[in-house]
């Protein structure tokens, strides 16, 4: 890859520059010219490359002085490396038509069909009367996201995504985040031109930010596939450019007057532009070339750094191209041979620790995605580190993969690897630095709401439905709170200001009151939702309704001792010593007296004398006029009474409000369970001496 020209930052970056102040504008402006034309250069040879000239700090210095130029002296482009870091959000993506048609392409993984296919070719080029050579152009079939990209007088001007093949989704202020794709082109491109190309995560990438999500407490992509997609859909572009995403271009689907014999002549036309491409393509001469490039391929598909499910087979000649056309939906000149998918044995990539909201390590193994009874599967849970040591588990080790229940996926055993080399869990919390301590067979990270993991987890759990259920308090919001330094304890919450809230990004004024008149509102909870909302391990709705009824307030339940938490109905040893040891832990009676502090005082449970509902379960479908669902369920479990989700054979009532649901119902009349309207329901609280 040829070097610019005298250019003095591209071998020997200075370690200093003079004073920006120090610049006249003529000077500032060949400065920036030149250091925009060097960073394009080294862009080059870190994304297309892989063989950089210069140290990641030097490239720092040439970036930062740039963006400082440009600031100084208004001397902002488009086209500068610098507008990578993404626009404001958008409202929504809007959908524009395509330059040229982008076609699906038909595909087999049974080497008869490909077979098929090139007597198809050979067959119709005969009747139309074609002469010339039949060769063709291989290539990987990138397992990525397809994208049209618009170039105008050499600048990119537009992205979208296949969406239809006749429209696509405007992407074009994500795409101009991905510093594989240039901004402004290199030579002599056509003064329009439009091409095909392939944005996707980097497989390194992929599991380097899946690490990422998995400790921060957000949930992993299932494939890089699946993360190229949805980064690049984002309304915020900001996001796309704090994620790893790549592209290669593949085809060029317009270029004005500009025309090509062949698609390797595309090809080097491209590669001359400065489009990032892939290494691999080869020419094959006849279709046994073609299936030794597929299962070449395959053999090495592991090695490469990014998803590649098969091989694409284009016809070399333009003229053949053009010869056969395409159908409504896919080119006749081109065929994927698709790999089979990877089953069950795949490669350990990476084990991180995952800190759950009460400090609990969990190690999970992130896997390169393989397809497990018809689901593909990219990351297991290891649950404890003597799971480990009993597989003998590491990273870069073969495993083989089964799904528990046929639902959640867990390594059964390893199939390549050293016993004697085994992932050890580290000393301290990766996330607070905090010591992690071995409790049996579990570990915890001992640093408490001051790790933003188990922070993050809790105020989560506080807020969602199986807590306080706070509206408006959802994992964005949660994560913008903890980001801004707003909340760096769960009491924190009840200090927020209205204006604090407004300044936020994607808030305002009605939004921060909003939240505010939902945290007030939080503050006299029902005792069972409290309980729950804290995050006891073991202690879920049912059972804190139970733990609730049995003591009745929030004071007798954190003196209760650990043989009174055991003779509470459903509440068992295990159970009770957990509650005992959480109520107990300096740090979660300090937030406990931080929150009744600050106004929060669970209002108390009826005990369980005289409960007139005590052994009947209730489920509720439809809507109940001047009742929600929620005010219903909390009316019955004061009662003494439970009420699930779904008809089971111990429901006794089907209470059904306006617009219910159908499935319920039918399982109440297959079951034999009783139904009440409102009316019914209101009655049956009437007679056991309630007012609803």
């Amino acid at each position: 890859m040829d070097a610019p020209q005298d250019n003095p930052y591209v071998r020997d970056p200075p370690l200093g520059f003079a004073p920006v102040s120090a610049l006249e504008e003529a000077e500032a402006e060949t400065q920036v010219s030149l250091l925009r034309e060097a960073i394009r250069y080294h862009d080059r040879r870190y994304y297309r490359s892989a063989d950089p000239v210069i140290s990641d700090r030097a490239y720092d210095r040439l970036f930062e002085r740039l963006e400082a130029l440009e600031e100084a002296f208004d001397l902002r482009s488009e086209t500068s490396p610098t507008q990578r870091v993404g626009a404001e959000p958008l409202a929504e993506l809007e959908t524009v038509e395509h330059v040229r048609p982008m076609r699906s392409i038909d595909s087999s993984g049974a080497e008869s069909d490909v077979r098929a296919f090139d007597d198809r070719v050979r067959e119709r080029l005969r009747g139309a009367g074609y002469e010339g050579p039949i060769r063709y152009l291989c290539e990987p079939k990138f397992d990525g996201l397809s994208v049209e990209l618009v170039y105008e007088g050499g600048e990119l001007r537009r992205a979208a995504t296949r969406g239809d093949g006749e429209y696509g989704e405007d992407v074009t202020a994500n795409v101009r985040t991905i510093r594989s794709v240039p901004l402004k082109l290199r030579g002599d491109p056509p003064a329009s031109l439009a091409v095909r190309g392939e944005v996707f995560m980097p497989k390194e990438a992929f599991q380097s930010h899946n690490r990422e999500r998995i400790e921060r407490g957000d949930d992993p992509f299932a494939n890089p596939r699946n993360a190229a997609a949805g980064t690049l859909r984002q309304l915020d572009p900001t996001v796309t450019a704090e994620r790893p995403l790549s592209c290669f271009v593949f085809d060029v689907l317009d270029a004005g007057d500009r025309e090509f014999e062949t698609r390797r002549e595309e090809r080097e036309a491209v590669e001359r532009w400065g489009f990032p491409t892939d290494g691999h393509t080869r020419a094959a001469d006849s279709i046994e070339g073609a299936i030794e490039f597929r299962n070449g391929m395959r053999e090495r598909r592991d090695d490469l750094n990014y998803e590649i499910d098969g091989t694409v087979i284009k016809l070399d000649r333009i003229e053949a191209c053009r010869l056969l056309g395409s159908t409504s939906r896919a080119p006749r000149w081109a065929y994927a041979y698709k790999f089979p998918a990877r089953s069950e044995v795949t490669t350990v990539r990476d084990v991180v620790v995952q800190v759950g909201r009460t400090g609990r390590i969990t190690p999970v193994a992130l896997l390169d995605p393989v397809e497990v009874s018809g689901v593909e599967v990219a990351r297991a849970t290891l649950h404890n580190p003597e799971q480990i040591a009993e597989l003998g588990l590491d990273v870069g080790d073969t495993v083989r993969i089964k799904r528990a229940g046929d639902v959640i996926p867990y390594v059964e055993a390893v199939t390549d690897g050293d016993p004697a080399e085994t992932f050890e869990l580290p000393d301290r919390c990766p996330i607070c630095d905090s010591p992690i301590e071995r409790d049996g067979p579990l570990a915890f990270c001992t640093g408490g709401f001051a790790c933003p993991a188990q922070l993050r987890r809790s105020i989560r759990h506080y807020a969602s439905r199986s807590g306080l259920d706070i509206e408006g308090l959802g994992e964005n919001a949660v994560d913008q709170l903890i980001d801004a330094g707003l909340v760096g304890d769960l009491p924190d919450l009840y200090d927020l200001s209205e204006s604090a809230l407004a300044a936020l990004e994607g808030w305002g004024t009605k939004s921060a009151r909003n939240l505010l008149s939902e945290l007030e509102a939080s503050k006299r909870p029902p005792l069972s939702d409290f309980l729950s909302a804290l995050g006891i391990p073991g202690v879920g709705p049912t059972t804190a309704g139970d733990i609730a009824r049995h003591f009745g307030t929030l004071d007798a339940v954190l003196e209760a001792s650990e043989a009174a938490l055991s003779d509470v109905d459903g509440v068992g040893p295990n159970t009770a010593a957990d509650v005992r040891q959480f109520l107990g832990r300096e740090r979660n009676e300090r937030i406990i007296a931080e929150l009744r502090e600050r106004g929060v005082e669970p209002r108390p449970a009826e005990t369980g004398e005289d409960d007139p509902f005590e052994g009947l379960t209730f489920v509720f479908t439809g809507s109940l006029e001047g009742l929600s669902r929620r005010e219903a369920r909390e009316l019955i479990e004061r009662l003494g009474g439970s009420a699930t989700s779904s008809v089971s054979g111990n429901t006794d009532y089907l209470v059904v409000g306006d617009d219910p649901g159908r499935t319920k119902r039918e399982a109440a009349a297959e079951r034999g369970v009783e139904t009440l309207d409102q009316d019914a329901f209101e009655a049956l609280l009437a007679e056991r001496g309630v007012e609803p």
